[in-house]
């Protein structure tokens, strides 16, 4: 493990946490939120978060094994070592995230943005972004908790970052 980070948590993207050992030499399993699962193997630095503070890691080496994740750290060679990390997030730097393509998103950019109605009725803003496995679906905060189907050109009209706004069609009881 390397010094503490410099960087603000809101500044990192959590893209998975360490959820188990693997074997004696200090490999660890990872539960990997990227897609697909082994994308979290091409950072190299990754920030650990251990107890609230984020200490930098480099990954020494890590493959696909099964349906999941191995990895291991530089500087963790034990079984014991391992152990400590059981449980912690594993983040990047937001800006070592790949640039997104014309009308693709990372969550982390519409989490907070207002969400109006096409009329300009003002639904609330973006708490957090579920997985269902059909579509992603917005979980908006305000007057009352939204659920919204992600589906472009259907239901999200409009997502204008620059604004901060996202327009949809969605009507709601």
């Amino acid at each position: 493990m390397k010094d503490t980070a410099a960087n603000p948590a809101s500044e990192f993207v959590i893209l998975g946490r360490i959820s188990g050992l693997y074997g004696v030499r200090g490999w660890v399993r990872v539960f990997s939120y990227t897609e697909p699962r082994e994308a979290l193997l091409d950072y190299r630095e990754w920030l650990i978060d251990r107890g609230g503070e984020w200490r930098k890691a480099e990954l020494a080496e890590g493959r696909r094994q099964g349906k999941g994740v191995i990895a291991r750290l530089e500087g963790i060679e034990d079984r014991d070592q391992a152990a400590e990390l059981m449980g912690c997030d594993i983040a990047v730097p937001g800006d070592a995230l790949p640039p997104t393509d014309e009308g693709q998103y990372y969550w982390r950019d519409l989490e907070g943005l207002k969400v109006v109605q096409r009329n300009g009725t003002e639904l609330g803003t973006v708490a957090y972004i579920m997985e269902t496995g059909a579509n992603d679906v917005l979980v908006t905060a305000g007057d009352k908790e939204r659920l919204i189907p992600f589906i472009v050109d259907e239901v999200i009209l409009d997502v204008d970052l620059a604004e901060g706004v996202i327009t949809v069609d969605w009507e709601w009881d």
